[in-house]
């Protein structure tokens, strides 16, 4: 397995520790009593049992937990630990039985104990340490591949937007090439530019809002010479004060659904469409008339919606919000992107 900066830094760390700990109990003594000699006897004590211990928990740390405890051999593990233990300790074990007298035979077991507990506590502590680790590391992955997918599905959703944009602006020029051919030569020029910007500047994951408010003046530009005198359509699409950036081609599902269900030849109707900056947060607001359409004129009716609230899930998790509702005769929708900059 190849270590990383990561697992480098993490090992000095823990030696680090282990040195500190053994060095605490002498330099306090030196600090009490000024006696280096005495501070340097208790050294050796005290690192006669710490080393030790520090041998146990690294051999446990980097060799039997990921060897053993991963693999489902806690079995293994636990004899391991069972006979390291002893051949760690043995010179702590044997001046524990030959140089305290026979009287003193109780408290010779009481600090058997005591060290055997302190040797599990040991292993313990570096099975907890590394399994936090793990479940972090798990987390990450689980984290990095959700990103991965929303990543991917936010793609295929944008390819599944482009032909279904692309189907509809065609059927628009062909009903503008029946009324007149120069006005539509014209409106070439401009599906030109928005066939340029979908297929490059949807590309991007995201955009400069200029350029998006250009291609939305574009796009209502194209549909708005299909309405009659009948029908109204305002337009105020703002340029914020600062650079912000946004997903490409968000918006254009609700213009389009604007005309389409909210403009009607024979009754008076109208389309307002409005997009401006609130501090960090970007505010899209589209209104029109509600003339539904009967059931077999609604083929590909929602697709783009259902795309829409998708992207912005997956975009703008917890970031935005989407208004919508029916005002007696009017439609109304409002989205919120929040921190766009």
């Amino acid at each position: 397995m190849r270590l990383t900066k990561n697992d480098y830094i993490l090992g000095v760390t823990q030696a680090i520790g282990w040195i500190v700990l053994c060095l605490i109990p002498p330099l306090i003594d030196f600090l009490v009593q000024y006696n280096w000699q005495s501070a340097l006897n208790l050294f050796h004590v005290n690192a006669g049992f710490t080393l030790p211990l520090a041998i146990l928990y690294f051999l446990n740390f980097y060799v039997f937990i990921p060897r053993l405890l991963y693999r489902g051999r806690g079995v293994r593990f636990f004899l391991v630990n069972l006979v390291l233990v002893p051949c760690l300790f043995s010179h702590v074990f044997i001046g524990i039985y030959t140089n305290i007298p026979s009287e003193w035979r109780s408290v010779s077991y009481l600090s058997a104990f005591g060290l055997l507990l302190s040797n599990a506590l040991v292993v313990a502590f570096a099975v907890g340490i590394r399994y936090a680790m793990r479940w972090n590391d798990m987390q990450l992955a689980l984290k990095e591949e959700k990103q991965r997918n929303a990543e991917a599905e936010l793609a295929w959703l944008k390819n599944q937007l482009n032909p279904h944009f692309l189907f509809n602006t065609l059927n628009n020029i062909s009903s503008l090439v029946q009324i007149d051919q120069d006005t539509a030569q014209e409106s070439i020029g401009q599906l030109s530019d928005l066939l340029r910007y979908t297929l490059y500047e949807s590309n991007h994951e995201l955009v400069p809002v200029e350029g998006e408010i250009e291609f939305m003046n574009n796009y209502i530009e194209l549909m708005r010479l299909r309405c009659n005198e009948l029908a109204t359509v305002e337009v105020d699409l703002q340029i914020p004060p600062k650079p912000m950036r946004i997903v490409p081609l968000l918006f254009i599902s609700l213009i389009e659904n604007a005309f389409k269900h909210g403009v009607n030849s024979r009754k008076p109707s109208f389309v307002r469409i409005r997009f401006k900056a609130e501090g960090d947060d970007l505010v899209f607001t589209c209104e029109n008339t509600d003339h539904p359409k009967p059931d077999v004129n609604r083929s590909g009716s929602g697709i783009g919606l259902e795309n829409l609230r998708r992207r912005l899930e997956l975009a703008y998790p917890g970031r935005y919000r989407y208004d919508q509702e029916l005002r007696e005769t009017i439609y109304f929708v409002q989205i919120t992107l929040r921190d766009c900059l």
